[in-house]
């Protein structure tokens, strides 16, 4: 997921965004702890995303 596709969308879209990435991360490591994730870079992927996502969250408030 790249910034540009993020800060195109609105404020709303983006917190329902941040949402499902942090139940995501929640699953993941999750899974991780059981010994069911095989691709551990997805965590680190999935952390990225929620700080993108709230880099243009903040971004968004500041221009209001």
């Amino acid at each position: 997921m790249k910034y540009i596709d993020i800060a195109e969308k609105n404020l709303a879209d983006l917190q329902a965004e941040l949402k499902e990435k942090k139940i995501a991360l929640f699953t993941l490591k999750a899974k991780q702890k059981t010994m069911q994730l095989k691709n551990t870079h997805e965590i680190r992927e999935t952390k990225k995303d929620i700080a993108r996502i709230m880099t243009a969250i903040s971004a968004k408030r500041g221009d209001q």
